[in-house]
């Protein structure tokens, strides 16, 4: 017996200093952090106390989580990184959408100045013969919701016509389709404008249905008193002339115009500016510098002399365009539309209506329907 507790004893202390040797051999575990240094790695990372927040931060307010205060770095880092995931963007980005889409565009820019119909001098340049197959047409639609703004300027008396608006003017110019013709009675249509004190001026032609209430909108976003001349060109580049200078010396000049064939806005700030080359029959001495038409004359008055810009607009159209590419879903945003021929096709406004191809081959009566469905003469039950 008294071996076998000896060999016990043994084993027992063979085991034990096994261990001791283990444990000296191991690496010493590391010291625990203190809370205050996390506290002032903390406040290191935070910056310096009293120092502004870093930029692009300033608006990111701190979680409930990293406000209260940690007990070890590792606790910190693992809170930070939870509130970097919850964190939306930082301030200045756009906003995550829930469905994944951009956000909506900014609102349309407030008007520039309010205007009304009275504000405004729509000329109708036409010739005594078109007075019935064209006028009637007009005086039936747009015309006879805006008498008060409508100045038709024509070349002969027509009671009739005087009868039905009160507000014609008998040019007396020539009803050839002459540039010297045309020009005549744009140079009425300039002064007659000077005259009325109106902020804006805008020409058209007889083929022309005129959106008055697209028209407003389009100019209300302009200041009148600025220099401003809007519409479409039916060139693709700037058309070149030959300005005449003296009696023997010319020399090229280049310009955009704003198609008449379409219509055109002028504003009075500008018109004013125009007066030297344009007032009291320099009209015409002007466009004979250039041996152009009217239209033509004015945009080498605006660009070429005076050095102002045409606004090219879309929302204008003659029948020198194809007129069935104008969407019917987008008619109420176009200013001026027209009828006619393109490449020897009938050209109109491609829509559905309460009346046939055949009893409106324009499409105007249609088009006023769409727009002022409460003309008496309209069909209560149209489907656009």
């Amino acid at each position: 017996m008294l071996k076998r507790c000896g060999r016990r004893l043994l084993l027992a202390l063979a085991g034990a200093l096994l261990a001791c040797l283990l444990v000296l051999t191991a690496d010493p575990p590391p010291p625990p952090v203190p809370a205050e240094r996390g506290r002032r790695a903390l406040r290191s990372l935070a910056g310096p106390a009293g120092a502004a927040p870093a930029p692009g931060l300033e608006a990111a307010p701190a979680p409930a989580a990293l406000a209260r205060e940690v007990q070890s770095l590792s606790e910190y880092f693992g809170l930070l990184s939870r509130a970097r995931r919850d964190a939306g963007p930082p301030p200045g980005g756009a906003p995550r959408p829930a469905d994944g889409r951009p956000p909506p565009p900014p609102p349309p820019p407030p008007p520039a100045e309010p205007l009304a119909p009275h504000d405004v001098f729509i000329a109708v340049k036409t010739t005594r013969k078109f007075h019935r197959a064209r006028l009637d047409l007009l005086l039936e639609t747009w015309i006879s919701r805006h008498k008060e703004m409508t100045f038709i300027f024509t070349d002969g008396e027509d009671e009739a016509l005087a009868r039905r608006t009160g507000n014609v003017v008998n040019t007396n110019c020539s009803a050839a389709h002459s540039r010297q013709a045309l020009s005549c009675k744009m140079a009425v249509e300039y002064d007659h404008f000077i005259e009325s004190g109106r902020k804006w001026f805008c020409h058209v032609d007889d083929d022309n249905y005129v959106n008055v209430r697209a028209l407003l909108r389009l100019l209300a976003s302009y200041p009148h008193t600025q220099d401003v001349y809007i519409g479409k060109p039916s060139l693709d580049r700037p058309i070149q002339a030959t300005e005449r200078v003296s009696e023997n010396k010319v020399r090229p000049v280049h310009f955009w115009f704003a198609t008449g064939g379409a219509g055109f806005c002028i504003s009075r700030g500008l018109a004013l500016k125009m007066s030297p080359w344009a007032s009291r029959g320099h009209f015409m001495s002007t466009a004979e510098r250039i041996r152009l038409p009217d239209d033509c004359t004015v945009g080498y008055i605006v660009e070429a002399l005076l050095g102002v810009p045409l606004i090219r607009s879309g929302l204008f159209h003659s029948h020198l365009e194809n007129l069935q590419q104008v969407p019917a879903s987008e008619l109420r945003e176009q200013v001026t539309l027209s009828y006619g021929m393109f490449e020897n096709k009938r050209n109109a406004i491609h829509m559905k209506g309460p009346f046939s191809v055949e009893a409106d081959p324009s499409r105007f009566r249609s088009i006023h329907c769409h727009l002022y469905p409460d003309t008496p003469w309209c069909p209560r039950t149209t489907v656009f």
